[in-house]
């Protein structure tokens, strides 16, 4: 007869959901909680809504709980629970000492970037936009420092030159399941071996803010383009034209000099092509407020933009730190 450990999951994002729908298959497992955040306001009339992780539980019928605070009455419903395992992805809240130490089994996260690299809130933007052509989703144990636990595995994936923050979620959700299905008899056993992360290499991101979508077409475009693919769909990069706010879904870059200053459209054919720093980005997939984000091509046919217009720069946060960042206002 299987052996059946009780475990609760922590989680607000919908990137957890092919991990769960896994573990949930799982006779030598039984979820007795999703502990997750509570419902928020969203969408245009601003109506509080679950998120996907409630969502999944509620249809699974799986208790939920949303605690505002991790207090003691948070935690004597962890308690309650009596889980032997407890996992965390992309829960939002920083967990004490008391809730670290309530599994015997141990508390463990699912982080979404190859650790030690992009400790924090947004370490997919963080790899699509600083151009590794690599990321990954690393297993650690937690610890009170965060995302500074020693790692049991990690699984990489690749990221293309048009992948999108979108894109490398989707791949990153994926690979949890590799790596879970490696790692977790030795979770159960008590056999896990851990490897102290390599604090010479740790960088970190944080919650980013609508502000870290400006561009700066001073900088290169390789950099713009990475940027506005890294942070699409949020908090997605933005130009403007004539007063209006454009939304930038995807983007390329090529090399080359143009003899015209940073930020001046020099084609708005096939895409909105912007001379910057070094070379040229060019602007696949856009948006007007109200509107579909279309084509470059579709879009312009409606919204024309001459070529020499010069499009204004706006100074880009920083979004990776050797120490940890605030996020900007």
């Amino acid at each position: 007869m299987t052996r059946v450990a009780k475990w609760v999951f922590m989680g607000s994002d919908g990137i957890a959901l092919p991990a769960l729908r896994f573990l949930r298959t799982r006779p030598e497992l039984e979820l007795a909680a999703v502990f997750t955040q509570p419902d928020r306001p969203s969408g245009r009339g601003k109506q509080a809504r679950a998120n996907a992780i409630k969502q999944w539980a509620e249809a699974e019928g799986v208790p939920v709980r949303q605690p505002d605070r991790l207090d003691e009455a948070a935690l004597e419903d962890l308690r309650a629970a009596s889980p032997q395992l407890v996992l965390v992805m992309a829960y939002g809240h920083i967990l004490r000492r008391a809730w670290l130490d309530c599994p015997p089994l141990g508390t463990f996260n699912l982080h979404a970037s190859l650790l030690p690299a992009y400790r924090g809130a947004s370490p997919i933007q963080a790899s699509v936009a600083s151009g590794d052509g690599r990321g990954g989703v690393t297993l650690m144990r937690m610890v009170r420092k965060m995302d500074a636990g020693p790692v049991v595995d990690a699984e990489a994936v690749a990221i293309g030159r048009r992948d999108t923050g979108a894109d490398v979620e989707e791949k990153l959700a994926a690979a949890c399941l590799p790596l879970l299905e490696r790692n977790l008899p030795a979770l159960l056993s008590r056999q896990v071996q851990t490897t102290p992360q390599d604090e010479s290499r740790v960088s970190y991101t944080r919650k980013l803010v609508k502000g870290d979508g400006a561009l700066d077409f001073s900088h290169p475009a390789e950099e713009v383009a990475r940027r506005v693919n890294g942070l699409f769909p949020w908090p997605s990069c933005s130009l403007e034209y004539n007063g209006l706010p454009i939304r930038a879904g995807l983007a390329d870059w090529s090399g080359g000099e143009t003899g015209k200053s940073p930020g001046t459209v020099v084609d708005a054919d096939d895409s909105l092509a912007v001379a910057a720093g070094q070379g040229v980005v060019h602007f696949l997939k856009l948006q007007r407020p109200g509107g579909k984000m279309l084509a470059a091509a579709d879009f312009l046919r409606g919204c024309p933009i001459p070529t020499g217009t010069v499009l204004a720069s706006r100074t880009m946060p920083p979004l990776v730190s050797e120490k940890p960042l605030p996020a900007e206002s």
